[in-house]
């Protein structure tokens, strides 16, 4: 994940107040394991599987920021699943 897309979703997330538990729980889902052990300690996701979630979203590796309202999206998905699991 560059630079530029982290900003980009954060700007985002930070837009939608209601959604910030659902993205704090997702970005800790999400962070490469021992995320905390390397320089800077940013919980972002392992580049290998980034880009293969990207590549099953969009189909391009490459294309990896993804938009506005699919992040909007996914981060309301995760929402609904976890008030459907009580």
């Amino acid at each position: 994940m560059s630079a530029a897309t982290l900003a980009r979703v954060a700007w985002v997330v930070l837009r939608h107040p209601g959604l910030w538990p659902a993205a704090l729980v997702a970005v800790l889902r999400l962070a490469a394991p021992g995320w905390w052990r390397r320089w800077p300690p940013l919980p972002v996701p392992d580049p290998r599987y980034w880009a293969f979630r990207m590549v099953t979203a969009y189909g391009d590796e490459h294309d990896d920021q993804p938009s506005a309202a699919d992040v909007v999206a996914y981060l309301r998905w995760c929402q609904r699943m976890r008030e459907a699991r009580g």
